[in-house]
């Protein structure tokens, strides 16, 4: 106790004059809000300059990458080794890691002292005596003959090149063993348990104490993403975005960095605010210069700054009325922990305390003297708790701009002997961190058991992501196609192709290969103004098309565009249609020529069979249209009793042509070598220039004329039955036409974002995906739009993008790791639409090669669609295909920027030019 005479002595007017007298010698380790504030900014930059690569080498924080690339998410299970070294003890456990809604740890474990030698000693001594102790633990838990994945807790700083390999960069805490730095610590350590030959153990993962604070805590809260220790020494890690890790390869998911941020102001950005007592202290130390910042903070070396701050005083007369004593003066005679008792509030007993430490050191301590003495360790611990919240709010920085969040909600995990045993430093850092960064909701978590758990949920996170990954990977395997399979893709393709021009099998082929009465492209020479209609989805366009011919031939175009309600394409034909006639009635009136009888060319964009250019019998509705009374008629008829019901206007049809042919005229018209029409949108379909000898259905030899395969329907007969998966069969069960349009199912933009979807729904039901959680909105069908597929895969599309899509669907907790997993399978789905488009488009080209008997073929394809134009990778990928399936063809691609539209009118011209030229 303190003496009763020193306490009666005590008042708090004696404190506060004490307290002033010691903050007036110390100002200069008060810091200012400005000045923490300043001290982030600063870390901030460093923090950029050990991410950024060409400034790595020379930062002083390393920002090492540990090749952790995932928290824990409660579904890791089993039983796993750990070690854990950092100090002058280590210790050994096995930890049995319980998923299934229990989600709960048990642990065993065992601390082995190192002897001082071994300390100072070498490499192979130290592992040597790891290897024993394990060997001892295992014994005694009779598990000696089981081989148990083992993660190993290693912290000092290391370079990691893989999760399983860390090089010792050099060591610190007062270890100086030789033989190890610059070496691969899991070699060392598996080169020891093989010498003992006796047991075995799976070594997979080497991590860090702070990093282990992360993961334990995480196994609790899946918010936790930063690890901070403040203990003997001092370190931060957290999980930072892999686009901003420029050390690596790779841009996708997060990886944990660990700062080694004990290392900032090792190259001066610290100076201004480092103290002589500062100097004093790094000079002394076992190695000057170096975690300076560690030096200001952490349990090493905060009870030598009070000591050092008690000697001045007492020289310049403040304390002790001038005396030292040899105790005194003894480095690391003031213990930090020391430290801890002196600011206890309780009661005064700090200041018992206090009298206590400093009669120890031989000193004989007035009430003043004790009083000063608290207020010394105030000052020094308050410090260290306001340097740290300053980095930290660097950090927390980071994560909010990486997710672009206006709020940022997470939890640091806490380990280290001063942040748990000063009764005040954990309380004085939240405040600080709260008040420097206000919009940052905090929560701090104590890692109780340490770094060891830490160790062992690293390595059941790796055993998880590895099984998963395997799992995920074998599901979309079923959706990838290797080179065998798409030449036979081709090669069934061009079967179907023959068999849908030749009279005895058109009827039962599955392609149909409609003549379309298109026998020409455009020369050049069409002029005059025409209509055009344009119908293929739920929009309606009407166009006026002026063609000038001569050198400057152009196109002008004037149009409207019109919607079709869901009621009216599902209702009756007669409905579908006088909608139609109005929206041309409406389209004449608004341009003025009410009275004028225009050649008219009808994009009509569903399959036809067609016996001559200006008649169309619907064969089957598609692309979601069900309006009764139309399939099985002449669509030119049923619009023109339309336009004769309203009675207001006339109409002169030439040609009914459907998408994929006014594309190739639209784009044949600017290149004279486009034979090739392609359509990838919300269905798919291809026309080209065939030899009129091989269309059996029709009488002529000469010429060509333009056929429209409608290969969608390719594997109505089961053509593509052995590369369907489950997901295909229940995108088409679940569809408007089962068991219709397959290939048109596998590539087109009506169905991939369904396929992606599915796939989702499976992953998430085996609990590969969103933590198992599946959201209501995803159940629903069509709410995976194609367009998110293009938006994911934009290169440029950072993943927390990604993100907001997946929110809107719902999945508000979806994490980065989700995030990469649904590109995966975007990715995946259209490469797979993007080949077999190819592959298809190969038995195309190489069949008009082979007409026209060339060893080489030379050709455009003109290409419309919103999936082929807005899909960052699908025509790269096709045109890849292509060329490996169809290698003597020379293929050149040209998008039709005016569509349909413009091709319809263009036909017509064509059509207008031969009859007029009384050609035939």
């Amino acid at each position: 106790m303190l003496a009763s005479g020193l306490l009666a002595n005590y008042c708090t007017e004696l404190h506060d004059d004490q307290a002033h007298k010691v903050d007036k010698h110390l100002h200069h380790l008060q810091l200012s809000d400005e000045t923490l504030m300043d001290v982030s900014i600063r870390f901030r930059r460093e923090m950029d300059k050990g991410l950024c690569r060409d400034t790595n080498p020379t930062a002083a924080v390393k920002m090492l990458p540990t090749f952790v690339r995932s928290t824990p998410d409660g579904t890791e299970q089993g039983e796993f080794l750990a070690l854990d070294l950092g100090g002058s003890n280590f210790r050994v456990l096995l930890v049995k890691v319980m998923a299934g809604g229990k989600q709960k740890v048990e642990m065993e474990n065992q601390i082995y002292p190192i002897p001082e030698h071994l300390m100072r000693g070498s490499g192979s001594e130290l592992f040597d005596h790891i290897a024993d102790c394990l060997a001892n633990f295992l014994e005694k838990l009779g598990i000696k003959d089981k081989k148990l994945p083992l993660g190993f807790t290693f912290s000092f700083p290391c370079q990691q090149t893989k999760l399983d390999e860390s090089v010792l960069v050099s060591w610190t805490k007062g270890f100086r063993i030789s033989g190890v730095e610059g070496q691969d610590v899991v070699s060392l350590l598996r080169k020891s348990v093989k010498k003992r030959g006796d047991f075995d153990v799976d070594i997979m993962a080497v991590i860090n104490d702070t990093v282990g604070a992360m993961m334990t805590c995480g196994y609790d809260d899946h918010h936790c993403e930063i690890g901070l220790i403040v203990g003997t020494g001092t370190n931060a890690c957290y999980m930072e975005q892999m686009r901003n890790l420029d050390l690596l390869d790779g841009d996708e998911g997060r990886m944990c960095v660990n700062t080694e941020w004990g290392a900032f102001g090792d190259d001066g950005a610290l100076e201004d605010l480092r103290t002589d007592i500062d100097r004093e202290i790094d000079a002394g130390s076992l190695n000057p210069g170096k975690q300076l910042f560690e030096k200001m903070i952490s349990g090493m070396y905060m009870g030598e700054l009070v000591r050092l701050i008690l000697v001045r005083m007492a020289k310049e007369r403040l304390l002790f009325q001038g005396k030292t004593t040899a105790e005194l003066l003894t480095t690391g005679s003031f213990s930090t922990s020391y430290i801890y008792d002196i600011e206890n509030d309780k009661d005064k007993e700090g200041l018992t305390s206090a009298e206590k430490v400093l009669r120890g050191l031989g000193l004989d301590p007035s009430v003043e003297d004790c009083i000063a003495t608290q207020r010394v360790c105030q000052i020094v611990s308050t410090r260290a708790a306001h340097l740290c919240a300053a980095t930290l709010v660097a950090v927390l920085r980071q994560i909010r701009d990486n997710k672009a969040a206006e709020k940022l909600r997470t939890t640091i995990g806490v380990d280290g002997s001063v942040y748990k045993n000063h009764p005040e430093f954990s309380r004085r850092l939240h405040k600080m961190v709260r008040r420097l960064v206000p919009d940052c909701d905090v929560r701090f978590l104590r890692s109780e058991v340490g770094s060891g758990k830490g160790a062992a949920m690293v390595t059941a996170v790796a055993y998880r992501l590895a099984a998963q990954h395997a799992e995920r990977q074998s599901i979309l395997d079923t959706l990838r196609l290797n080179r065998e399979q798409l030449l036979e893709v081709k090669k069934r393709m061009s079967e179907e192709m023959e068999r849908g021009l030749s009279k005895q099998t058109y009827v039962q082929a599955t392609v149909k290969m409609l003549p379309t009465y298109v026998r020409s492209t455009p020369d050049g020479t069409e002029h005059g103004d025409f209509l055009a209609l344009d119908l293929g989805g739920s929009n309606f366009r009407v166009l006026l098309v002026r063609v000038r011919s001569g050198k400057r031939q152009n196109v002008d175009m004037h149009h409207k565009i019109y919607n079709i309600p869901q009621e009216t394409m599902q209702g009756t034909g007669e409905e579908l249609f006088s909608h139609l006639a109005y929206c041309i009635s409406d389209f004449l009136e608004y341009m003025g020529m009410r009275g004028a009888s225009l050649p008219l060319g009808f994009t009509f964009s569903f399959p036809c069979h067609q016996s001559k250019l200006d008649q169309g019998i619907l064969l089957n509705w598609t692309k979601g249209f069900k309006a009764s009374g139309c399939v099985g008629q002449d669509v030119v008829t049923l619009l023109k009793d339309a336009v004769c019901r309203r009675g207001d206007f006339e109409l002169n049809f030439v040609a009914v042509v459907n998408d994929t042919v006014g594309t190739m005229m639209t784009c044949g018209y600017e290149d004279p070598k486009c034979e090739v029409g392609l359509i990838v949108g919300t269905g798919t379909n291809v026309c080209y220039m065939e030899e009129m000898q091989n269309i059996e259905v029709l009488d002529g030899d000469d010429g060509r004329m333009c056929i429209n395969m409608e290969w969608g329907a390719f594997g109505d007969n089961g053509e593509v039955d052995d590369f369907l998966t489950e997901f295909d069969r229940i995108v088409d069960d679940c569809s408007n036409n089962p068991g219709k349009q397959r290939y048109e199912k596998m590539i087109s933009g009506m169905y991939l974002g369904e396929i992606v979807r599915n796939v989702l729904i499976d992953f998430t039901a085996k609990g590969l995906l969103f933590r198992g959680k599946l959201s209501e909105r995803l159940k629903t069908r069509g709410i995976f739009e194609t367009k998110f597929l293009s938006q994911i895969e934009s290169d440029r599309l950072a993943m927390r993008q990604v993100r907001s899509i997946l929110q809107h669907l719902g999945l508000t907790s979806s994490t980065c790791d989700d995030s990469v997993l649904v590109k995966e399978v975007c990715s995946v789905v259209a490469r797979r639409a993007a080949q077999l488009c190819g592959a298809g488009l190969a038995a195309v080209v190489d069949k008009i090669r082979q007409n026209r008997n060339l060893q080489q073929l030379s050709i455009t394809v003109g290409v419309d669609g919103t999936l082929y134009k807005t899909h960052p990778h699908f025509s790269s990928i096709m045109q890849e295909t292509l060329q490996d399936l169809a290698p003597q063809c020379k293929v050149t691609f040209q998008k039709s920027e005016d569509g349909s539209g413009k091709g319809a009118a263009l036909i017509t011209a064509v059509a207008w030019r031969i009859k007029s030229g009384g050609q035939h």
